[in-house]
């Protein structure tokens, strides 16, 4: 069994208590921006109460509704986002995946693409997996680039989907299959 696989060449993805989630979400989340390069729904941030409450529920459940996971640095440690896989087409070997850089001294540096990289490791190898899917925003170059770098791919586009700061933008659909990611060997 690989004993490094939850570890990348940058992060390393742990699950944390409800409430050391919890505390790290809502801090995030009273960041406007983060908000909405996370979610198309409007800024509001949630309680660390609420999130706590959330977060226990769901870990509870057996089997899980979705594999979440904390990314810490390797260097130094630092608890920097968060990752996840979840969807209802499991028992066709497809899950959705979803990742947030919440520590904004943290962007730009490469954890994101580390930590994709190491949850597609997770789903191919451990979920037994033919499929990982996201969708994001047009707006959002950033991320397109990182989950590019970690073999997605274009799939689509809902255009016109979201309305913010004056205009509508696109939601972008990207997806990866276990044969890409080994022709690429990006683990």
């Amino acid at each position: 069994m690989d004993t490094n696989l939850l570890h990348g060449s940058l992060v390393r993805l742990t699950v944390e208590e409800p409430k050391v989630n919890a505390e790290a979400y809502a801090l995030w989340n009273r960041d406007s921006e983060f908000m909405r390069l996370l979610d198309a729904e409007p800024a509001y941030p949630p309680s660390v109460k609420k999130l706590t409450e959330l977060i226990q529920k769901d870990q509870e459940k057996d089997p899980p509704p979705f594999y979440l996971f904390a990314i810490h640095t390797l260097e130094g440690d630092r608890l920097v986002g968060y990752i996840g896989l979840d969807g209802d087409a499991f028992p066709h070997g497809e899950l959705f995946v979803g990742i947030a850089i919440g520590e904004r001294e943290a962007w730009g540096k490469g954890y994101g693409t580390d930590a994709m990289k190491v949850i597609l490791r997770y789903a191919f190898k451990e979920l037994n997996l033919r499929r990982v899917s996201l969708d994001t925003f047009e707006y959002n170059p950033r991320a397109i680039r990182s989950y590019e770098k970690a073999g997605f791919v274009h799939e689509g586009r809902a255009r016109e989907f979201l309305y913010r700061d004056g205009r509508r933008w696109d939601l972008i659909f990207m997806g990866i299959l276990r044969e890409e990611w080994l022709a690429k060997d990006i683990s």
